[in-house]
C-alpha cells in the first residue's frame, strides 16, 4: 500500500503540472514567478480553458477525479497482473545471472583470442622469414646448380670426344658442350673460382684430343681435292656441313686453324691455278683457225691480201668453218644474250671431236663465266667456312685466286696486243660489263678489280683497232681500187656492217667514246663514197653509185641500229638528197625542155612578166607535140634504166615512183602556164594530154601509184 500512496503521490504532482508549468525545482526565485505565470498562460491548455471560461476550481476536482479513477484502476491492474510482475522479476534476475556468466565466458574468449592473434602474429612473421630463407636457397641452389652443370664434365662427353667418329652427329653435339665448358672455365678462372682447378686438366685434355682429331679429318677433305679428276665442290659442300669444327679450331687453338686455312689457300690456289691454265690452253685449240691480222682493215683492198698470199705461195680459199667474220656482227652478237651468256661452258675435248671452231669472244665468255661461277662460289664459302667478312674475305680470296686471275690478265694481254677482230673485242668488253653486272646483283666484290683490269686491257685495243680502220679509210686511194663499178662497194658494206655491230652492241651500256669514234668513221666513209664517186665521168654515173651505196648502207644499218641512230639519220638525209637529184637527172634528157621552160615560166609569173613568152609559140608548139609523141618510149626507157641501176629492187622502184610524181608535177604546172591568158590563143593547147589521162597512163609504169 505504501508503495500504492507513493505512485499517488507522484500523480497528484503531475497532474498539478500545467504543461511546462514547473513549482518543484529548487532554484525557483520568487522574483521570476511572474516570468513563469506568464509562460504558463501561453500554455495551449491554459488558453483554452480561459477561452472557453471553464473555472479552473471546478476542472481542477474533476482532473484530481479523473486521476483517482485511474489510480484505482490502475492498482487493480496492478494486484491482478502481481504474479506475472513477481515472476518477470524472477526471470529478470535469472537472466542477470545467465548474462554475468556469459560476460564471464566473454572475456575468457576475447582473452584466448588475444592469445591467438599474438600466435598467428608471430607465425606470419616466421612464414615470411622462411619465405626469404627459402627464395635465397633456391636462388643460390640455382645458381650452384647452373654451377656444377657446366664443371661436372658426364662421361658420356668423354667417351664420344674419345671413341666417336667426328662425322657422328654426337660428336658434334658433344663437341658444343666442350666449347661451353671451355668458355665457361676461362670466365671462371678471371674469377679465381677455387672449383675451376679440379675440371681444368681433363677439358684441357679433351680439347687437344677433339683438336687433333678435327685438324686430322679436315686436312683429309683439304687433300682430297688434289687427287686428278675430283670435285672439288663435293668435299667443299662436306666442310660447310662441319663448319663448327673451324669455330671450334679458331676459338680454342688458333695456332691449329691458321694452319688449316693457310693449307686450304695454297691448295686451292694451285688447284684454280692448273685448271684454269688447262683449260684455257684447250679451249684455244679450238679458236678459228685464221683471224684478223694487220691487213684486215676496213680500207684495205680485197686484192692487196690476196697478192700477199699468192706471192708466198700460201694461199688458199679459207674453209667457212674456220674463217670468222672480222666486219660482220651475223650470229655472233648472241653470245651476248642471257641464255647465251649464263650457258654451260665449252668442253674443248667435246668440241674437238665434233671439229667444232669457235671466235675468240665464245672462248672468252666460256672462260670468264668459269671464272665467275667458281670465283662466286669460293668467296661464299670462305665467307661461310673460315667466317671472315669485309677486307678480311677480299684478302682470302686473293690469296687463292690471285695467281689465276694474273695467269688470265697476261694471256689476255699477249692475245690482245697481237689481236686486229675489233669484233671480238668489243663483244669482250660487253661480256666482261655484264658479268660485272651479276657479279654486283650477286653482292659478290670479289672480281671488280679483275673486270677493271680486263676493261683497261681492252678498251685501248678496241679503241686503236678503229683507229687504225679511220685511218686506213682515210688513206685509201680510189684508183688502186680496180675496176669501177656503181653497185655497193665492199668497203661501203664493211663499214655499214661494222657500224651496225658495234651500234646494236652499244645500246645496253653505251659508250661516248664509242660513238666519237663511230661519228669519226662515218666521217671518213663519206668523204670515200665521194671520193670514189668523183671517179666516174658523168653525173649520173656518181649518183647511181652515191645512192646504191647509200642504200645499201641504210638497209644494213637499220637492220640492227635504231630508226633514230645518228648514223642511220645522217645516211637517210644524204639519200634523200642524192635520190632528189638523179630524178632530176634522169628527167632532164627526154623531158629537159619542158622542165626549162615551166621552172623558167614559172618565175616569170612571179615577177608579172610572163608576156615575155608570149613570142615563144614554136617552141610551145614543138614541147606539146614532143612530149604527146614520146612521153610512153621515154618513161619506159627511163624505167628500165633505173632499174638497171640499182642492184636494191625496192629503191629502183621508190626511184621510179619519185621520177613519175615529178614528172606528173611538172606536166601540171606546163599546164597551169598554157591555161594563162597570155597563152590561151595557142591552137595548140588543144593537143594538150588530159592531166587524167596522164595519170592513168602512168599508172602502168609506176606500181602503188
Amino acid at each position: 500500500m505504501a508503495y500504492l500512496q507513493d505512485e499517488k503521490a507522484e500523480v497528484d504532482i503531475a497532474n498539478l503540472n500545467l504543461g511546462e508549468l514547473d513549482l518543484t525545482t529548487d532554484e525557483f526565485i520568487l522574483d521570476e514567478v511572474d516570468t513563469h505565470i506568464q509562460a504558463n498562460l501561453e500554455d495551449d491548455l491554459v488558453k483554452e480553458a480561459l477561452k472557453t471560461g471553464v473555472d479552473l476550481r471546478q476542472y481542477s476536482k474533476q482532473v484530481e477525479s479523473e486521476l483517482q479513477r485511474i489510480e484505482q484502476a490502475s492498482i487493480k491492474d496492478y494486484i491482478k497482473e502481481s504474479q506475472n510482475i513477481a515472476l518477470l522479476h524472477n526471470q529478470i534476475t535469472a537472466c542477470d545471472s545467465i548474462l554475468e556468466r556469459m560476460e564471464g565466458m566473454l572475456s575468457g574468449f576475447q582473452s584466448d583470442l588475444w592469445s591467438i592473434s599474438s600466435e598467428i602474429q608471430t607465425l606470419q612473421q616466421q612464414s615470411v622469414s622462411m619465405s626469404v630463407r627459402l627464395k635465397n636457397r633456391q636462388a643460390v641452389r640455382s645458381h650452384l646448380s647452373q654451377l656444377v652443370d657446366e664443371l661436372v664434365v658426364p662421361g658420356a662427353m668423354i667417351s664420344t670426344i674419345l671413341d666417336s667418329p667426328v662425322t657422328e652427329q654426337e660428336f658434334l653435339e658433344q663437341l658444343h658442350e666442350l666449347n661451353n665448358k671451355i668458355n665457361f672455365a676461362k670466365e671462371l678462372s678471371f674469377r679465381e673460382t677455387l672449383a675451376c682447378s679440379d675440371i681444368q686438366d681433363i677439358v684441357d685434355r679433351l680439347k687437344l684430343k677433339a683438336v687433333s682429331k678435327i685438324r686430322e679429318f679436315i686436312l683429309q677433305k683439304i687433300y682430297s681435292f688434289r687427287k686428278p679428276m675430283t670435285n672439288y665442290q663435293i668435299p667443299q659442300n662436306t666442310l660447310l656441313k662441319y663448319r663448327f669444327f673451324y669455330q671450334f679450331l679458331l676459338a680454342n687453338e688458333r695456332t691449329v686453324a691458321k694452319e688449316i686455312r693457310d693449307e686450304y689457300v695454297d691448295t686451292m690456289s694451285k688447284i684454280y691455278y692448273s685448271y684454269f691454265k688447262s683449260y684455257s690452253s684447250r679451249l684455244l685449240k679450238v679458236q678459228y683457225e685464221e683471224v684478223a691480222d694487220k691487213d684486215d682493215l676496213m680500207g684495205v683492198e680485197d686484192t692487196a691480201k690476196k697478192d700477199i698470199l699468192h706471192k708466198s705461195g700460201f694461199f688458199s680459199k679459207p674453209s667457212l668453218k674456220s674463217r670468222n667474220t672480222i666486219f660482220t656482227l651475223g650470229q655472233r652478237g648472241t653470245i651476248l644474250s642471257p641464255a647465251e651468256l649464263e650457258g654451260p661452258i665449252l668442253v674443248p675435248h667435246t668440241a674437238q671431236r665434233g671439229d667444232c671452231r669457235y671466235p675468240y669472244e665464245t672462248l672468252f665468255r666460256s672462260q670468264h663465266f668459269g671464272l665467275l661461277d667458281n670465283g662466286c662460289r669460293e668467296f661464299l664459302f670462305l665467307c661461310d667456312f673460315f667466317m671472315v667478312t669485309g677486307n678480311s674475305a677480299l684478302d682470302l680470296f686473293n690469296c687463292i685466286m690471285g695467281k689465276t686471275l694474273a695467269m688470265f690478265l697476261k694471256s689476255m694481254s699477249t692475245y690482245v696486243s697481237d689481236c686486229y677482230d675489233s669484233i671480238a673485242i668489243f663483244l669482250c668488253i660487253h661480256i666482261i660489263l655484264r658479268f660485272r653486272a651479276i657479279t654486283a646483283k650477286r653482292n659478290i666484290p670479289v672480281l671488280d678489280k679483275y673486270w677493271d683490269a680486263v676493261l683497261e686491257l681492252l678498251w685501248p685495243r678496241f679503241e686503236l683497232i678503229l683507229e687504225m680502220n679511220i685511218h686506213s679509210i682515210r688513206s685509201t686511194d680510189p684508183q688502186r681500187l680496180g675496176v669501177l663499178d656503181t653497185r655497193p662497194h665492199y668497203i661501203t658494206r664493211r663499214y655499214a656492217e661494222f657500224s651496225s655491230a658495234i651500234v646494236s652492241i652499244n645500246q645496253t651500256f653505251p659508250n661516248e667514246k664509242t660513238h666519237t669514234l663511230l661519228g669519226q668513221l662515218q666521217v671518213e666513209v663519206e668523204n670515200f663514197v665521194l671520193k670514189m664517186a668523183a671517179e666516174f665521168p658523168s653525173r649520173r654515173d656518181q649518183l647511181i653509185f652515191l645512192i646504191n651505196n647509200y642504200d645499201m648502207l641504210l638497209g644494213v644499218l637499220m637492220e640492227r641500229a635504231a630508226d633514230d641512230s645518228k648514223e642511220v639519220e645522217g645516211f637517210q638525209q644524204l639519200l634523200l638528197a642524192r635520190t632528189q637529184e638523179f630524178i632530176e637527172e634522169i628527167l632532164s634528157a627526154p623531158f629537159g625542155g619542158m622542165i626549162a621552160f615551166v621552172k623558167e615560166a614559172e618565175a616569170l609569173m612571179e615577177k608579172g612578166q610572163l608576156d615575155r613568152l608570149k613570142n615563144d609559140e614554136a617552141r610551145i608548139t614543138q614541147l606539146v607535140r614532143g612530149f604527146s609523141s614520146s612521153w610512153k618510149q621515154s618513161v619506159e626507157a627511163m624505167s628500165q634504166e633505173v632499174m638497171r641501176s640499182f642492184t636494191n629492187f625496192k629503191n629502183g622502184t621508190s626511184i621510179i615512183q619519185g621520177a613519175l610524181t615529178q614528172l606528173i608535177q611538172y606536166y601540171h604546172g606546163f599546164h597551169k602556164v598554157l591555161s594563162q591568158p597570155t597563152f590561151r590563143a595557142l591552137t595548140v593547147r588543144s593537143e594538150l594530154i588530159n592531166l587524167h589521162h596522164l595519170m592513168v597512163e602512168v599508172k602502168k609504169h609506176k606500181p602503188n601509184f
